[in-house]
């Protein structure tokens, strides 16, 4: 794909154990550990953020317009994985 270039960025997300997830109902922010779901339900999109931590892409998340509509699943990403070679 690099090869290609169709790849424009890739990168695992860390286990559904290690994600937040964020709701915001009626003005108020509701967090809470864990993956969305564990149903069939699919990720529809996702976007990539740089934050100092995951307190910080919680407060991204809570602010986005979308919280208040559905549910935003905050993950990070495996920072500390080598670079696949192309």
């Amino acid at each position: 794909m690099q090869g290609r270039g169709i790849l424009l960025h890739g990168n695992p997300l860390r286990p559904p154990g290690d994600a937040m997830t964020v709701r915001v109902r009626g003005g108020n922010r509701k967090v809470s550990s864990g993956p969305f779901t564990d149903s069939a339900e699919k990720m529809a999109a996702y976007g990539l953020i740089e934050c100092a931590g995951m307190q910080e892409a919680i407060d991204i998340a809570a602010g986005h317009p979308m919280a208040r509509a559905a549910t935003l699943e905050v993950r990070p990403v495996w920072s500390d994985l080598p670079r696949m070679a192309a």
